[in-house]
C-alpha cells in the first residue's frame, strides 16, 4: 500500500466551516418527563401551564384586614380591630382568603390586650400579599428553545405545571479504535502493543455533552475487515470516529476508505498537534479520522466534534467563567451577609455591564433568567452605580457578547423575539429604558410614550431627553391598549368613569410605564383624580401580571394589551392602538446584533407568532426614524 500525502493545511476555522456546511444534519426531537430532563436540550420554548404560586399568601408576619374597612385609619385617628372579627393574625406564607384582601405588618401593629389591636395607617388592597402568579404566570415562557436545562429549570418547570417536554434526541456517536497493536485488557500488554485509551476518553466525552457512545473493539489493519466495520459503524450510529490510521503510514488505510465510501472533504488541518485529522461523509453522516496521539485525540475531539455534537444537540456550550462587571444601578445589601445578587449581563460600547434582577426570595424565575451572580463580600454596605462587581457566570460568555441588551417596557413580544435571537431583557418601563440608554446600559429601549398635548408617540420623548444626541427609532409593532376584565364583564366595566366605583379595584403598572402614562392621560381627559381610584397604588411589572391578578380576582381591571388579556383568556375593552418602538443611538445601526433585530421583526415567523397571540399591527414594522 502506498503512503498516503497531504492535500490540505487548511486553517482550523476554515476547515470547520467548510466541513460543517458540507454535513446535512438532521435534527429529531423526542418527549420525557421533566424528571428525565436534565441536561437536555429543549427543541421548543416551554411556556407555563399554570400560575405560581397557585393561592394567595402572605408576604409579613402580621394582621390579616378587609382593606376598606381600614379607610379611615391614621395617627390622628388610630382605628381599632377585634381579632377574628375585624381580622385574623397570618404567618408568612399563610393563604389569604376571602374577606380579607390585605396584610398589615405586625411591626405596625399596635397591641391593646384583651383581643385588640390599634392601626395607625390605611390598608391598600392586596398590600404585602404574595398574589398568584407573582413568581410565574400561567402561559409565559419559562425557558427558551436551544437551552440546556438546568437544576434550578426543573423547580420553574415543575412549578409551571410542565409534565412532559420535547428535546432535541440525542445523536449516536460510534468510536471505532483501529491498529494491529491496540489491545483493551492490561493483561495483554507487551512489547509492541498499546492498550486502548482514547475510546474511553471520548467515551466520557460524549457522555458529557449528552450525546450516546457506541464504542467497538478495535479493529487491526486489514483494508477489508476495516472496510466491514466502517459500514456497520457508518449504518448504526449518526456520527463516525475512527481513532488512528489518519497519518501517512503504509498501514493508515482511513483517508482512502472514507473515500472510496464516501467523501473526504478535508485532509490535514493548520493545526499543531493534530494535523493528520480527516474530516469526511460516508451516506451524509459525518466521519472523522482521529489521530492517535492521545493530546492530538483529545485536541481535534475538542475542536470539532465537541461542535459537530453540540450542532446535533442544538447548542453551543462553554465553561463557566468569572469576570468582572459593572453595575447599572445601586445595590443595597447588609453588613452581615455574603450576598448573591441575580443579574442579566451584556455588553455595551465595550463595557460589561450588569443589571440586577429581582431580589425576592420566591422569585425563582429570576434565576432561570439570569446571566449571573454578583457576589457582594460581607461587610459592605452595598454597591453604587458604576462600581466594578465580581460576578460568577451562569452563561458563556461568548453567549453573553453576542447578546442584544434590552432595557424598557414590557410586552410578550419580546419573549417571542428572546427566542428568535440572543437577548437579554429587563422590565423596567418606558422611561426606565430612556434613561438606560442614557447611561450607556443597553443597547435598545422598548417604548411607548404617549406626548399628552399631541398625541404623538415616542418622538417627543426622545427629543426631551436626547436634545443634543442623534438617535433612532425603530418602529415596532401597533398594540390595542384597553381594560383586561374576566370573561362576559361581569362588573360591566366601561370606560375610566367606572374607575371611580367602589365596588371596582383596580391593578396600576408601574411608574415610567408607558401603560401607566396612558392611564394618567385619559385619567386628566375624564378629570378623574387618581386617588380616588381604589387600587391605583398597587404596581404590577408587566401585562401577564396584570393579566392574572384580573383573572385571579384581586383586581377587577386593569390596563393592558390584548395578547395578555387573550392569553389569560379574558375579556378585553379596547382603549388605544398604540405605537410600540424601540429606541437606539444612531451609531448602533451598523451593528450586526441591531441589524439581526430588524430582520427578526421584520420576518414572516414573527408576524406569524403575533398574529396568533392577537391585537397586534405591523404597519412600518422595522422602518428606522432618524431623530436629530
Amino acid at each position: 500500500m502506498d503512503r498516503n500525502t497531504y492535500i490540505d493545511n487548511i486553517d482550523v476555522e476554515t476547515a470547520k466551516e467548510k466541513y460543517f456546511d458540507k454535513i446535512k444534519t438532521k435534527l429529531y426531537y423526542e418527549e420525557v418527563k421533566v424528571s428525565d430532563s436534565l441536561n437536555r436540550i429543549t427543541f421548543e420554548p416551554i411556556y407555563a401551564r399554570i400560575s405560581s404560586p397557585n393561592y394567595n399568601a402572605a408576604a409579613m408576619d402580621g394582621i390579616a384586614v378587609i382593606s376598606k374597612n381600614t379607610d379611615k385609619a391614621s395617627e390622628n385617628n388610630p382605628l381599632t380591630l377585634e381579632i377574628n372579627k375585624d381580622c385574623i393574625y397570618v404567618n408568612t406564607g399563610n393563604q389569604i382568603m376571602d374577606p380579607y384582601d390585605a396584610v398589615i405588618m405586625i411591626e405596625d401593629v399596635i397591641q391593646l390586650g384583651e383581643g385588640k389591636v390599634q392601626i395607625l395607617k390605611a390598608a391598600y388592597p392586596w398590600q404585602h400579599i404574595r398574589q398568584i402568579g407573582e413568581d410565574i404566570v400561567a402561559t409565559e415562557m419559562i425557558i427558551p428553545s436551544n437551552h440546556k436545562i438546568r437544576p434550578i429549570d426543573l423547580g420553574a418547570l415543575i412549578s409551571g405545571g410542565i409534565e412532559t417536554l420535547k428535546v432535541y434526541k440525542k445523536p449516536r456517536v460510534g468510536i471505532l479504535p483501529t491498529g494491529s497493536e491496540i489491545v483493551e485488557d492490561i493483561s495483554e500488554i507487551r512489547d509492541g502493543k498499546i492498550i486502548d485509551s482514547n475510546s474511553r476518553v471520548f467515551e466520557g466525552m460524549i457522555k458529557e455533552l449528552g450525546a450516546i457512545p457506541n464504542r467497538y473493539a478495535p479493529q487491526i489493519d486489514d483494508y477489508n475487515l476495516l472496510k466491514e466495520s466502517i459500514l456497520k459503524g457508518v449504518e448504526e450510529n449518526d456520527i463516525l470516529l475512527i481513532n488512528a490510521g489518519s497519518s501517512a503510514g503504509t498501514k493508515d488505510f482511513t483517508v482512502n476508505l472514507i473515500r472510496e465510501l464516501g467523501e473526504v472533504v478535508i485532509h490535514g488541518i493548520a493545526m499543531k498537534p493534530g494535523k493528520p485529522t480527516i474530516l469526511g461523509i460516508i451516506n451524509n453522516k459525518p466521519v472523522i479520522g482521529i489521530p492517535g496521539y492521545p493530546v492530538s485525540a483529545f485536541l481535534v475531539m475538542d475542536t470539532f466534534v465537541k461542535p459537530l455534537i453540540q450542532k446535533y444537540i442544538g447548542i453551543e456550550e462553554v465553561e463557566p467563567e468569572y469576570i468582572k462587571a459593572q453595575l447599572s444601578r445601586r445595590i443595597v445589601s447588609s453588613l452581615k451577609h455574603k450576598e448573591l445578587v441575580r443579574v442579566n449581563l451584556g455588553y455595551v460600547n465595550e463595557k460589561l455591564i450588569a443589571t440586577p434582577l429581582s431580589s425576592g426570595a420566591g422569585v425563582s424565575m429570576s434565576l432561570v433568567k439570569a446571566d449571573g451572580i454578583a457576589i457582594i463580600p460581607r461587610n459592605t454596605e452595598g454597591m453604587e452605580a458604576g462600581q466594578m462587581i465580581d460576578v460568577e457566570l451562569l452563561k458563556p460568555i461568548n453567549s453573553i457578547k453576542k447578546s442584544l441588551v434590552s432595557i424598557g417596557s414590557h410586552d410578550l413580544i419580546m419573549d417571542v423575539i428572546g427566542d428568535m435571537l440572543k437577548l437579554t431583557s429587563s422590565h423596567v418601563g418606558s422611561l426606565g429604558g430612556i434613561m438606560a440608554i442614557k447611561r450607556g446600559e443597553c443597547h435598545i429601549a422598548p417604548i411607548h410614550l404617549l406626548d399628552m398635548d399631541t398625541g404623538e408617540y415616542n418622538i417627543s420623548y426622545v427629543k426631551k431627553y436626547f436634545p443634543n444626541k442623534r438617535m433612532a427609532l425603530i418602529k415596532g409593532v401597533q398594540r390595542q391598549q384597553g381594560f383586561i376584565v374576566k370573561k362576559g364583564n361581569p362588573m360591566k366595566i366601561k370606560d375610566f368613569k367606572d374607575l371611580l366605583r367602589s365596588d371596582i379595584v383596580y391593578v396600576n403598572r408601574q411608574r415610567g410605564a408607558g401603560t401607566r402614562v396612558l392611564l394618567d392621560y385619559h385619567l386628566g381627559i375624564n378629570h378623574i383624580d387618581s386617588s380616588q381610584i381604589r387600587g391605583y397604588q398597587r404596581e404590577l411589572n408587566t401585562h401577564m401580571a396584570v393579566a392574572t391578578a384580573v383573572a385571579t380576582g384581586s383586581a377587577s381591571t386593569g390596563l393592558g394589551i390584548y395578547s395578555a388579556a387573550k392569553a389569560m383568556n379574558l375579556d378585553f375593552i379596547k382603549v388605544a392602538y398604540e405605537d410600540y418602538d424601540f429606541l437606539v443611538t444612531f451609531d448602533l445601526l451598523e451593528d450586526d446584533r441591531i441589524k439581526k433585530f430588524i430582520d427578526v421583526i421584520k420576518s414572516d415567523k414573527f408576524r406569524d407568532i403575533l398574529q396568533s397571540l392577537g391585537g397586534y399591527g405591523f404597519k412600518n414594522t422595522g422602518e428606522i426614524i432618524i431623530i436629530d
